[in-house]
């Protein structure tokens, strides 16, 4: 797993450095080797993680074109001195790559006709546009529409839709001006360019983005300059078609021309405002950003693509040869070649002008290469009388383009061209060859409804298939009607308002397709067409079904989605023979009957998403398939004659009736309803398989149910059961899901009978034991995977699993085990993965060696202390056994091949050598904690964490990691903390774009925002712009946390911000209740929908807009603009001593736990490292498959926290801003004093598919000073406090006669993208505490402070007390302070609260070190163990120590706990 620190800089808003930078740094410190030595260790790791992060986003985009040049002043102060004026970037249609865009100066009322004519000139230089006055100096045209356009009532033009004449508001005089610092985007990033650039590309599509091709070549195609290929190219037949014109891109895909009258700044004015931003000055800003492009482009001319034209048609004139090579008689002549559409035809080049040439069908034919010349390819058609011609091209590339475009036309089947997202205006004319075309796709163009299409009618007599859909038609194409031979029409998405009558003169028409359009009725005409079979009319208009139906006897299949329907009268479909009714994401609420008798014809019928309350569908006698999901439906009647299949989940359902009795019902989900019991008639439907009754309130199931013969899947999870029947009787089931019930035992004989029974799933009960596997030594059990996590289960239940032999999954993870007899382990011969995690364990049983095909091994939070053999597995990927009380381990000679992780975080006793670590610096993600030596105290006083973190990240099956987790804890100042999740689906490449680049984001826009919500806003808003050519096609979840103090009120709290888009969720735990800080955006939500229908996006029948993301607000996927946006949901609230901890998880970790189950499930764990592992394990046994990522934030905010801070810091000279006096002579080096503070990012992530992996990290952050954690060292002080006798807040306890620590796992994960063994490149040794294996370094710390105690003893004589002193349990005075670090157990493990006990770290005079070191071989001395003693003070010092030894001596007073060890600080 690779993973990488972003250091945040002193700056506000710094950005990463782009590689070009880097390398030119390189070559600077290469040729300057003295100050390369100059510089220190830290320094030399942050340029290689900022080089890192940019080689990895250049590394996805092969070749980046030079940024624009930034504005210069004079054109910056011209721009923001009028609301009316920007700045919009043109680039030239054949320089994509090469040449920076164009900058055009302009105001909103300059148009397309007027920037295009001016835009000739020297290239990259600015051209300004002025707005026409008139004789009163006031400008004419629009101004710049402040208001959103979701606001307004009608519809307003859309950026592919024709130009409309509107009124736009006038921005009031007296706005106010941005700040005169220079903090737009273009400035900031001019010269160095941020890695992820708007030209990245990451496996999308080739788009004009693109520029030209690698296999680029100097033919005549590639220009399109011939007569015929210009024809092709010319738009619509307009006075100012043969002149310059700017056309205008959207997320990388076709281009439109621009009308002469319509205006390019005021298009990009309305795209930002769409896009979420409200303030009309920032919408300027933004304007003047040349990454804008990647969202909204212009170009100067059509823009080049080879990737479309090579569809459209290729062309040139190479050396052709007809007829066989052997006849002399043939000879090579020089010939104009085109292929388009499925001929290849050739002629003279006098005769190319005039349309004479030869036409050869390739359908069917053949192409192949000619061995005997270079770059030769022979053409032959299909038939007896088949020609074949012979084309000699000029270069192996030409030669390529043409074989690879040939060889899919001869391949069809049938007649078929494919023109889609060609930007077409106009129809190929040479398309108009390839007579023999049955099957034409245009959709995704600009054609309009003009005589542009009357060209189909004269050319196409065998044309079968049209697709005209998401274009600009506007009305409807009457030149199609005259296709007599069409078939199957798609008019989809081009705002049609009516169908013409002529539509019935298309007697063969079968399929028509208008979904997405305007249309609130049909013409009777239409009536005549009485082959039509299929009928799509969703996402229009539609008050109730048409009543031309009635005339067409053949439609079986009507799709109504998305209408206005808002009562459903069943007499409308009386005289239909529909079989197949789609009537979802309406607004039906009522259903008027009618009599069975006229409804026999209806086989299936779809209600999702509508508003009815009461359904009786027992009027269908035939009906087969019912869906009624996400209604309000309490009562449901059906008839069960012919039904096979009922979808009726998340409802209100109590009552269920079926008569007759379903006796063909082979599918039923009837989950997250309200019923308490099944339905007695289904003990009759002996052919049912799936029963799915999860989510109900189902206290007892009936007798029957273990005993069907069919039953496949049970699903009854989430219930109130107390109990399964007795009676099993050899039941088929093969997956039984009975989780989140309250069950204390399982049938006795369910393992014996159930010789089916694959998979169960037991979670979340009371289960003290489990039922036996078999009564003699062998067993028929073939049951592969159980599930046996959050249960009471003891050590009495492990000889039950010993007779299923052919488990595969274990998990068994909190529980209550103690052991786990190596004997019954060793039976289990195929287990592949086992969690015990939480559990008493003290060892993993040694026979786990006979488990040869075990891959993973999670053992977290347990008390093991002897590291298991399974690293002698081969097959072993993964092994979790962190939060234990491992002291050392083991290693076999050699490491398993396929081993990706290895976590021993939280064992503190655990001791390595040197040679020990140089193994496992190997494996890919190696975690431990840092030696004790890498600490020292050399900051300032620091009191109790306000907040502490812990994180953790596990792949899915497909161990692909498409999570990334980013905790920066003292972020923009000590006093703030950032913490994300980022959730990129099935892509693991936009959640590590997020993780590199949002928390930068974010601190610019803290610096150039005022408002709470919209700076938050703005930075998803400003990070989609970020993402590039990857947010293009590609999406992602993510959800922020700010945790800030505002330093302009001195009595003010700290307050917690959340945004969120897409999945990914955040929850606060107030008063041991979860409060919700997001919001899923989908279309359940009614604006929502409302957004999504005005734009007349496809909604398809999972939900999902235009059938790719059910999110309708998430980070990326812009070519589903405006239907999908960035623009996150908001919410701030100040933080109180109630609040004890929030949450933030991935889509998979909420999908199986609802947020109040998350929060109950980790309060009582005191640990946020451990308790965010607990809610992955807990999401993996609940049946999430997906990656995980979750991020638990402790919080520890007292009343008077804030007012004390504020208060120290105010005095800059106080006690506590300055580090206190040293304990000892020379045990803190006088080098290592006077280090500033520095903010710490912590961020993890995987970017190419990993095999089980998980990534977790925890830290904690003082609210004043701020710790340091800087070159993998934390620095630690002890407290101290300017006047003990003051009342003290959580943040600065009393200070006592000697300072204690207690420690919490932490782990900081560093990146390098050229170090391999973790040293720097004048490093002479490796740094303590870093593992490095070539693409990670990884550097983890402990950084918790904690309560002050009386001193203790000596290290020498290590004795605990047993209790702490009433004066410390009196200093803590907020409950949520005991709750939060008071019951903390030192190897971060889960133990009952009776057990727990405060770790104490002992600081005392002399630093001790364990025996051997944590580098034990060489042994070094340590520069800051030895002791600097002057003369002068010689005798003083040996009088110390003679006093201390004489102190050791001394008896103590109390006994320390078994785990207790010292660490020298």
């Amino acid at each position: 797993m690779e993973s990488v620190k972003l250091k945040k800089s002193g700056a506000p808003g710094a950005a990463l450095r782009s590689a070009a930078d880097e390398e030119d740094d390189e070559g600077q410190r290469a040729s300057n080797p003295r100050q390369n030595r100059s510089r220190s260790p830290a320094e030399l790791r942050k340029r290689r993680v900022r080089r890192h992060a940019s080689s990895v986003s250049s590394s996805l985009d092969r070749q980046r074109h030079r940024a624009a040049a930034p504005l210069q002043l004079c054109d910056r102060q011209w721009v923001r001195h009028d609301l009316r004026r920007g700045s919009v970037h043109v680039h030239d249609r054949l320089t994509v790559r090469s040449l920076p865009p164009r900058l055009v100066l302009c105001t909103a009322d300059c148009t397309a006709a007027e920037i295009a004519q001016r835009l000739s000139g020297k290239p990259g230089s600015v051209l300004r546009l002025a707005a026409k006055t008139d004789v009163n100096g006031n400008c004419d045209g629009d101004r710049l529409r402040l208001l959103l356009l979701e606001k307004e009532h009608r519809f307003r033009y859309d950026i592919y839709a024709e130009p409309q004449d509107e009124d736009s508001v006038k921005r009031s005089a007296g706005s106010d001006v941005e700040s005169s610092s220079d903090l737009s985007s273009g400035a900031r990033f001019g010269r160095h360019r941020d890695s992820l650039s708007d030209d990245m590309t990451l496996g999308t599509d080739a788009s004009a983005l693109e520029g030209l091709d690698t296999y680029a070549s100097s033919s005549d195609e590639l220009e399109l300059d011939c007569p015929v290929t210009d024809a092709a190219e010319a738009g619509p037949s307009v006075d100012w078609d043969s002149g310059p014109a700017l056309y205008v891109q959207l997320h990388g895909e076709a281009a439109r021309r621009l009308g002469p009258e319509e205006r390019p700044l005021q298009i990009q004015n309305d795209f930002l405002f769409k896009l979420g931003f409200k303030d009309p000055w920032r919408v300027q800003e933004e304007g003047m950003n040349t990454e804008l492009g990647s969202l909204l482009r212009f170009y100067a001319g059509k823009p080049h693509s080879i990737e479309s034209s090579e569809r459209i048609q290729l062309s040139g004139t190479y050396n052709v040869r007809k007829g066989k090579l052997q006849l002399p008689v043939n000879r090579w002549s020089r010939r104009q070649v085109i292929l388009c559409g499925t001929c290849l035809m050739v002629s003279s080049v006098k005769a190319s002008h005039t349309g004479k040439m030869h036409i050869l069908p390739l359908i069917g034919g053949k192409v192949e290469e000619v061995k005997k010349h270079s770059h030769c390819l022979a053409f032959s058609s299909a038939g007896p009388q088949s020609q074949t011609y012979y084309i000699s091209f000029d270069s192996f590339t030409e030669h390529l383009r043409w074989h690879r475009q040939a060889a899919k036309v001869v391949s069809q089947r049938i007649s078929s061209v494919d023109l889609s997202c060609c930007s077409l205006e106009k129809l190929p004319p040479n398309l108009l060859y390839s007579q023999d075309l049955t099957h034409l796709n245009l959709k995704h163009n600009f054609l309009p409804a003009d005589q542009t299409l009357l060209q189909l009618q004269s050319r196409f007599s065998r044309l079968r298939s049209l697709n005209l859909s998401n274009n600009q038609l506007g009305s409807f194409p009457l030149p199609i009607c005259s296709i007599s031979t069409l078939t199957e029409v798609n008019l989809s998405c081009n705002r049609l308002t009516s169908v013409h009558p002529d539509l019935g003169n298309m007697s063969n028409l079968q399929t028509l397709v208008l979904d997405g359009n305007l249309l609130s009725a049909l013409p009777a005409e239409l009536g005549s067409l009485q082959r039509l079979n299929y009928l799509g009319l969703s996402f229009n208009e539609f008050s109730q079904v048409p009543s031309v139906l009635e005339r067409l006897p053949a439609v079986e299949r009507l799709c109504m989605a998305g209408n206005r329907v808002c009562v459903l009268t069943l007499q409308a479909f009386r005289l239909l023979t529909l079989k197949h009714i789609d009537l979802r994401l309406n607004q039906i609420s009522s259903v008027l009957p009618d009599e069975p008798e006229f409804l026999r014809h209806v086989t299936q019928l779809d209600l999702r998403d509508n508003r009815l309350s009461e359904l009786d569908a027992s009027v269908f006698p035939r009906l087969e398939v019912l869906h009624c999901q996400r209604n309000l439906i309490t009562h449901l009647r059906l008839r069960g004659c012919s039904l096979k299949a009922l979808h009726a989940s998340n409802n209100e359902l109590q009552e269920l009736d079926v008569s007759p009795v379903a006796a063909g019902l082979t599918y039923m989900d009837i989950s997250r309803n309200c019923m308490k019991a099944l339905p007695d008639w289904l003990s009759d439907s002996k052919k049912l398989e799936v029963l799915d009754v999860s989510h109900n309130h189902i206290t007892e199931l009936p007798p029957w149910l273990l005993c069907s013969g069919s039953l496949r899947k049970i699903l009854v999870g989430h219930n109130e059961l107390k109990r399964l029947p007795e009676r099993v009787e050899r039941p088929a089931v093969e997956v039984l899901d009975i989780q989140h019930n309250h069950l204390s035992e399982l049938p006795c004989n369910l393992f014996l009978k159930s010789e089916s029974l694959r998979c169960l799933n037991a979670s979340a009960n009371k289960l003290e034991n489990l039922p036996a596997s078999s009564l003699s030594e062998e067993s028929s059990s073939v049951l592969q995977e159980l599930y046996l996590t959050n249960n009471h289960l003891t050590d009495r239940c492990v000889p039950q699993l010993t007779g299923h032999t052919h488990l595969r999954i274990l998990h068994m993870a909190y529980n209550h085990l103690q052991t786990f007899p190596a004997s019954k382990m060793a039976k289990l011969e195929e287990l592949e993965e086992l969690d015990l995690s939480g559990n008493r364990l003290k060892a993993v049983p040694t026979t786990i060696m006979n488990c040869r095909r075990m891959h993973t091994l999670a053992a977290h939070s347990n008390c093991i202390e002897v590291f298991p053999e399974v690293l002698q597995l081969l097959e072993m990927k993964c092994v979790d056994l962190s939060c234990n009380e491992l002291s050392e381990i083991t290693l076999p000679e050699s490491l398993p091949p396929k081993l990706q992780e290895l976590d021993l975080t939280g064992n503190l006793r655990l001791n390595l050598d040197h040679k020990t670590l140089e193994q496992l610096n190997n494996i890919r993600c190696f975690r431990i904690d840092p030696p004790p030596s890498s600490f020292s105290a050399n900051e300032g006083a620091g009191g109790p964490a306000v907040w502490s973190h812990g994180f953790t990240e596990a792949s899915g099956v497909k161990n692909k990691l498409c999570v990334a987790a980013l905790s920066v804890n003292s972020f923009y100042g000590s006093r703030e903390a950032l913490y994300g999740v980022f959730d990129g689906d099935r892509n693991v490449e936009v959640p590590y774009l997020l993780q590199c680049t949002m928390n930068d984001i974010l601190a610019e826009e803290l610096h150039r925002t005022k408002s709470e919500e919209d700076y938050m806003t703005n930075t998803f808003l400003v990070m989609q712009r970020k993402l590039g050519t990857a947010g293009q096609k590609l999406g992602g979840s993510a959800a922020l946390c700010h945790i800030r103090h505002d330093p302009t009120d001195p009595a003010g709290c700290f307050t917690l911000t959340a945004a969120n888009v897409g999945k990914c969720q955040a929850v606060l735990c107030r008063d041991g209740k979860a409060l919700p800080l997001s919001l899923l955006h989908n279309i359940s939500i009614t604006e929502e929908y409302s957004r999504v229908q005005q734009h007349k996006a496809i909604i398809t029948e999972d939900n999902k807009v235009n059938g790719v993301t059910d999110s309708t607000r998430i980070m990326g996927y812009s070519f589903l603009y405006p239907a999908v946006l960035p623009r996150p949901y908001v919410t701030t609230l100040p933080l109180t001593p109630r609040d004890e901890f929030f949450i933030l998880g991935s889509r998979g970790l909420f999908e199986v736990l609802d947020p109040s189950e998350a929060v109950e499930a980790v309060r009582k764990v005191p640990d946020a490292l451990a308790a965010a592992k607990k809610l992955c394990t807990l999401a993996q046994s609940y049946g999430c498959t997906d990656s995980l990522s979750a991020v638990v934030v402790q919080l520890n905010v007292a009343e008077d926290c804030c007012c004390c801070c504020c208060a120290a810091s105010a005095e800059p000279g106080s006690g506590n801003t300055h580090a206190p006096p040293s304990p000892g002579p020379g045990l803190f080096p006088a080098s290592s004093a006077g280090v500033p503070p520095s903010s710490c990012s912590e961020i993890s992530s995987e970017v190419s598919a990993s095999e089980m992996s998980s990534e977790v990290g925890s830290t904690a952050s003082s609210d004043e000073p701020p710790l340091l954690l800087q070159e993998a060292q934390l620095h630690l002080h002890p407290q101290s406090h300017p006047n003990p006798r003051l009342p003290c807040c959580s943040l600065h306890l009393a200070p006592s006669s000697a300072s204690s620590f207690q420690r919490q796992l932490s782990s900081a994960t560093f990146s390098s993208a050229l170090s391999d063994n973790g040293l720097d490149s004048e490093d002479e040794e490796p740094i303590a505490g870093v593992f490095s294996n070539g693409s990670r370094v990884e550097v983890e710390a402990d950084v918790h402070c904690l309560l002050p105690l009386p001193p203790p003893p000596p290290p020498c004589t290590p004795e605990t007390p047993e209790k702490l002193p009433e004066e410390a349990e009196n200093l803590v005075g907020a409950d949520s302070w005991s709750k939060t670090l008071g019951k903390r157990r030192g190897n971060g493990s889960v133990a009952l609260q009776e057990q727990s006990h405060n770790l104490i770290e002992v600081a005392t005079e002399v630093p001790s070190k364990k025996p051997g070191g944590y580098f034990t071989a060489p042994a070094q001395p340590d520069p800051d163990d030895q002791f600097i003693i002057p003369p002068e003070l010689e005798e003083e010092v040996k009088e110390i120590m003679k006093q201390h030894q004489q102190d050791q001596q001394k008896p103590a007073k109390s006994e320390r706990p078994a785990d207790y060890y010292d660490t020298p600080l």
